[in-house]
Formats: structure tokens, sequence, C-alpha cells
């Protein structure tokens, strides 16, 4: 099993080790005497550029002698005639070789290192008989697709004499055209005899559209029978040779079509040969367009009939024979003018394997890997959306100098990474229109064009973040972006969108910045704080992932920048700031009335002579019982008076305690949401009182309040992950020594009203 698995092995390697990366022409044809010149390709590597080419001849046996190489050895038969040069730049060398003799007709090898273990490919040379006598024969040249013209003799006896013309085969020789009208039916609409003077002795057989079948030998006949005259011509059809294109796997090549129309408005074409004689049309100046090539192809017109067509993402399946060429109906045809073309990929490629297609959801995002020539660092690139129109276009979006598309803006980016041969197309706010095929460019190597395609499909984004928000300036503001677990070891980032890029914000360990980014891993939110808010920070912002140097998904959040309205605060800070001060204002009015003049609200009319009710000795009863009841009242208003008056003022000053308490109580606010935090309820009486506010809990901690506009912070106390930065606070006096201050003056104001209702009673 062993040994027939190994003889497989053995069997397959050779084929797959024939498979040569050089490429040149097949088959060459020129006639004797001419020159010809032989370009062969290889790949694209330093070995490659410096190794040994070579040019030699195929003998018996196998054996390749070397005729001329790189190396500057030249055989004695090509001496002076034949050289080799290199093309490193191109990645090919050319073979030139002058004065061709039959001799030189055979099978020939261009190749790279030595010999018979070096790369090469096989090229068949042909060299054909010059036009003239040979033999007594004519020879004439004509090129297919061409018009081919031969002249044929006669005497004078003969002038009037019917002329026809006839092709020899085997030992027949079938009648092409006569001078009566009659035409072989291969040949109608293409052969004619055409006599000019019969004082010329000759007439000439036109053949147009010349086909690699009509090559051989004709006869010319003046007259009929034995008397006729006859005379011979030999054609011979050179088959055009192809342009040839050497192309990577995945790669870009461009077909530059001169087919010489003759009607430069006439519908231009390039074809593919699949078999035989037919050729299937790849795209055409109709809109025509093979399935095969959608999305990766184009034709752009130029002067002249002359066009050019681009294909990228370079297929196996591709390599083979084309045909450029202009028609009416933008289809080929036979006997009318065509360039051929012979592509050949290379699947030994030098081009990176990137995905040719992405996939996005809906309000998502796609970062798109584009190929460069790495020798090409400062080249510009592009980035361009492929449109379905009848040759195909791509309009750059954008480009790597800063031109965006207007309505890309705030959704493309384009980032550069110089030296490793490849940038970085992201673009987000994915929308079911955004569906198509892209192609990265760039204005130096044509053969690095590369097509990705995005299709839009069902989900939605990782990343979440509001669309829009709107900012103060002079305020602090966070925009906050969560990113779900399977990101949980990504780098995160938030970058400002502007055309050239996005610039990422630094994160708040890199140090103090107006703008930075603060990542917190346990909530899985990464935010961005900008402290203070200015006119310059609106715009877009971008909130990223990146795994290494290759770039995530994003989430794109447009920030809006108002100015602030003079003496706007939180609503809830003003309505209880004015509040605390028609309190205050109308609390202090009473306090400096009552200090002025404890009795401001006791009429003295209204105290009477009031006796003690414990001591009896000292009232004057009046005889009658009326008066004795007019006295009892007149005591009893004027003692309930002023104790109603002191609850009053006790009231009031309660009430100037708990103004004053919840204006100096410590406050959290988060955006629009607050929690008030109140101080230690007091232990007992006694910690009323004005002993250094000696009450207080020891485990109360307090926080020094900020002016009204002070920036929120996440928690009341300071926290090791909090992305905002404190401004310096106005210190105040703490809650708890003025609540001792305001009742120590509430017991001194009312022990001095108690006495003064005291006095009163005792005088009368």
């Amino acid at each position: 099993m062993g040994l027939l698995f190994l003889a497989c092995l053995l069997a397959v390697f050779p084929v797959v080790s024939m498979k040569s990366p050089i490429f040149g022409p097949q088959e060459v044809s020129r006639v004797e005497g001419s020159s010809v010149s032989i370009t062969c390709y290889y790949p694209d590597s330093s070995v490659n550029r410096h190794t040994r080419k070579y040019w030699c001849r195929q003998g018996a046996q196998g054996r390749c002698t070397t005729l001329i190489s790189s190396e500057g050895y030249i055989s004695k038969d090509y001496e002076g005639r034949a050289n080799l040069t290199n093309f490193p730049e191109s990645n090919t060398f050319v073979v030139n070789i002058d004065h061709l003799t039959q001799g030189d007709a055979g099978r020939y090898k261009c190749g790279l290192g030595i010999n018979s273990r070096g790369l090469s490919f096989d090229v068949s040379l042909e060299v054909l008989q010059g036009p003239g006598l040979h033999n007594g024969v004519d020879v004439y040249i004509a090129d297919l697709g061409e018009t081919a013209t031969i002249n044929c003799p006669f005497k004078p006896e003969n002038s009037e004499k019917r002329k026809s013309v006839c092709k020899k085969t085997d030992q027949l020789c079938v009648l092409v055209v006569d001078s009566y009208g009659n035409v072989d039916s291969n040949y109608k609409d293409r052969a004619e005899i055409d006599i000019p003077d019969t004082s010329q002795l000759r007439f000439s057989f036109i053949m147009k559209g010349v086909r690699l079948s009509d090559a051989g030998m004709y006869v010319c006949q003046t007259g009929d029978g034995p008397s006729s005259e006859k005379s011979n011509a030999y054609l011979q059809v050179l088959k055009p040779e192809p342009e040839l294109l050497y192309g990577d796997l995945r790669g870009s090549v461009t077909f530059d079509c001169a087919p010489g129309s003759k009607v430069p408005d006439t519908a231009r074409f390039l074809c593919q040969k699949r078999n035989g004689e037919d050729c299937d049309v790849v795209i055409n100046t109709l809109g025509q367009k093979a399935q095969a090539f959608e999305g990766r192809i184009l034709l752009i017109p130029k002067e002249e009939g002359s066009f050019s067509v681009h294909i990228t993402n370079l297929r196996k399946e591709d390599a083979g024979y084309y045909q450029c060429g202009t028609n009416s109906d933008g289809q080929p045809h036979k006997g009318y003018p065509t360039q051929p073309w012979q592509l050949f990929v290379n699947e030994e490629t030098v081009m990176p394997q990137i995905p040719s297609v992405v996939k996005g959801v809906v309000g998502g995002s796609v970062a798109v890997l584009c190929p460069y020539n790495p020798k090409e660092a400062d080249s510009l690139k592009y980035w361009c959306r492929w449109e379905d129109t009848q040759n195909g276009r791509c309009q750059p979006l954008v480009e790597s100098e800063g031109l965006v598309k207007e309505q890309y803006k705030g959704r493309l980016t384009l980032h550069e990474e110089p030296g490793n041969g490849t940038y970085t197309v992201i673009l987000n706010q994915l929308t079911p229109e955004d569906a198509g095929f892209y192609w990265c460019l760039t204005n130096g190597d044509n053969r690095w064009r590369y097509m990705v395609e995005l299709k839009i499909v069902e989900g939605e984004p990782g990343l979440k973040a509001n669309k829009n928000a709107v900012a103060r300036v002079g305020e602090n503001f966070k925009l906050p972006c969560h990113f779900p677990c399977k990101y949980y070891s990504f780098e995160k980032y938030w970058c400002k969108w502007n055309q050239r890029g996005c610039k990422t914000l630094p994160s708040q360990d890199e140090g103090p910045s107006q703008a930075f980014v603060n990542c917190d891993q346990k909530s899985q939110i990464i935010s961005m704080t900008l402290n203070p808010v200015s006119k310059a920070d609106e715009g877009w912002y971008w909130c990223g992932v990146k795994d290494g140097p290759r770039y995530g998904e994003t989430m794109a959040v447009y920030l809006s920048v108002e100015e602030r309205v003079k003496g706007s605060q939180d609503i809830s800070q003003v309505a209880s700031a004015s509040g605390e001060e028609v309190v205050e204002s109308s609390v202090r009015e009473v306090e400096s009335k009552v200090i002025q003049n404890p009795r401001f609200f006791v009429d003295d009319k209204t105290v009477k002579d009031v006796g003690d009710p414990a001591d009896g000795s000292k009232g004057s009863a009046d005889a009658s019982s009326s008066a004795g009841q007019s006295g009892s009242s007149t005591v009893l208003v004027s003692t309930l008076v002023p104790l109603g008056l002191v609850l009053a003022v006790g009231a009031v000053v309660v009430a100037v305690l708990r103004a004053r308490h919840r204006k100096n109580v410590d406050r959290v606010s988060i955006r629009s949401y607050r929690t008030d935090i109140s101080m230690s309820d007091f232990e007992n009486s006694k910690d009323f009182g004005a002993n250094d506010n000696m009450g207080a809990s020891p485990v109360t901690q307090e926080t020094t309040l900020g002016e009204k506009d002070a920036p929120h912070t996440e928690c009341g106390t300071a926290t090791k992950n909090t992305a905002e930065t404190e401004e310096p606070k106005k210190a105040k006096r703490s809650s708890k020594e003025e609540a001792d201050m305001a009742y120590t003056a509430f017991l001194l104001q009312t022990n001095n009203m108690a006495a003064k209702v005291q006095e009163g009673p005792e005088k009368v």
C-alpha cells in the first residue's frame, strides 16, 4: 500500500512541478530576412531579477543548447545579430534576433537559472519565405484579416478572353471567381477580379478579410481550353501574434486595445476565446458584461477607437486568449479586424491573500484591508465604488490626501499603514444601499488593484452608543460607548473624525488632556470626556476596537455643541436656590427685628395689671364680678398672646434651619439625576450646644460643596476610576456649625422674650 501511494505521488509530482511561472509567446512567425523580438516574463522577486537568463535551442533527447545568456555568452551562430536584455523593473527579459534565415526555424526555450534545472518556457519559431518569385512561383504574404492582392499576367492576344482564379486542392483546382461574375460561396463578398486596363496586360485578384484557410496555391487563368494562359501564385497568411499579459493570481491586468477601427463611434468589445473560433463577449460599450466578471471589470473608451479594459482579482480560469475590437453590435465577427491577446495568470503569486467579501449589518461598520505595492508606500491611495453602468465605472469616495465624498462625511476614513503593503478603509453607519462592489486603487502599479464585495446581512451592531449627543460650551461632557464581551481583550479607543482620518484621543492613563478616554472593563463601557466643552469640539466621534494592528468595529456619534445661556443651571438647582433665598430673606428680617426689640410683637397696652398666679397678695380685686371677669380675661390674653408669638417665631426659626439645612446638604449629580445625602442625626439635645461641632458623628464624612456650576462626579467621594477632573471649590462653614449657631441664637431670643413677658405681670 505504501509503495502504491509513493508511486502515485511520484506520478503526480512531475505534473505539478512542470507548472512554470515563466511566460512568453508560444508561436512566433516571421518572414525570412526580417527580425524578431521575443519577450519572456518571470515572477517578481529579488532572486529572479538577479539570476541568470538564457535562450537555448531544443535538440534531440530534450537537450537545450544555450545560444545567448545574460552573463554575456553568445554562440557563433548569433554573433553580431542577437542580444538578450534584462528589464528587472518590469520583470521581463527580451531576446532580439536579426536577419532571420530558414535555418533559424525551430523550437526554443527562454528561462532562468541553469538550462537543465531552471524555470523555462517553450517557444516555436517559424521562418517563412519572403515575397517574390521562388522556383517559378510568385509568393505573396498577407496578415490575417487584412486584404491580399495577387497580380495575374496575360498576353495581348488573350486580353479580351475570360479571366478566372482557382485554388488548388489536391489534384483539383476549385473556381474562386471569374470575370463573368461567378464566385464560390466561401468567397462571396470577399473575392473579385479587377481589370484596370487591358494595355497593362494583367488583372488583379483581390481578396478581403483574409483567413488562415485562404493560404495556399492559386492559379490565374486567361481564356479557356488548351490555349488558355496560366500562372501560379502562393499566398502565405501570417497569424497576428497576440499581445502578452502577465498577471498574478488575485492581481490586476489592463488590456490597452487599439484595433485601428476606421469608425471611432462603433461599439467596442473584449471577448474571450473559449473553444475553437468562438469568442464570448466579456464586456462591451453597449452594457453587456459576462457574469463571471461582475464587479471586477471596467471599460474606458479613448480617442480614435482605442480603449482600455481593467480586470481585477484574477482567477486561474481567466487565463487564455482574448480579442478586442469594434463593431456596430458590440460582437466579434469573422473578417473584421481584431487585436489578439494572451493572458497568463501566475499562480505563484506575490499578492497577499485578503478577503474579497466582507459582511456588515445595518447601523454597523466594516473594515476593508486593501493591498498596494510595498515599494510605493508614498503613492496616493483611493477607494471607489464600482457602478454597473454601460462600461462600468468607479468614482473615488475617499483618498489618502483627505478627499471624502460629501455624502460619506463622518462615515468613511482611510488609514495608511506605511511599510506593510496594506491600508485600511472603514465605512460605518451602514445601510442596505451600501451593498455592492468596491475597488482599492493607487496612482502607482496597476497590478495591485483589488476588488471587495460588501454584503449587508441581518444582525445588530456590537458597539452601542447614542447616534447624536448635545453638549454646552464650558461644561464637562461624558460620552459612553458599550462594547460586548467578545471585545473584552481588544484595544478600545475614541477618535475624532476629519477628512484626513480619525485622530485617536488619548486615554486617561496618558496624562491630563482637554479630551480623554476612560475604559471600565467591568461595566463594559469606554467613555470619552470633554473637560470643558468648546465650540471646536463639535463634530463626529468614533468609538472603536482594534485587534493589534487590525481595525475592527466602529460606531459613529455626532456631537452638537450649543452656547450656554447666561444664568442657566440645572432646573432643580435653580428652583431650590430661589426658594431658599426667599425664605432666608424673610427669616433674616424677623431675626433682626427680634434682636433689636424683643417685644416687637407684644402690645404694651394689652399688658395690664396681671398678678402672679402663685401669689394672690399682689393682686387688687375689683368689687364687682364683671370687673373681676374683665381682669381675668385681660391677664389670660396678656399671657397667651406672647406665648403664641414665641411659638410662631420658633416655627419660623425651624423653617430657617430646614432651609439652610437643604441648602448646605451634600449633593451628588449624575447628568439630570440628583441624590441628597443628609447629615447624621444628632444623638441628644446637648449636641446642639456651641461646642465646636462636638456632637457630629465620628463616622460622618463631609464633602466640600462646590459652586452651582461645578462639574458633577459619579459618586459623592472621589474614586480612582472617575473620568472627570474636580475644580477648586470655595470652602464653606459646615451645615452642623450653622445649625448650632442658629439654634443658640434662637435660645437666647426666646429667653429674652420670656423674661420680658414675665416682667409685665409682675409690674401689673
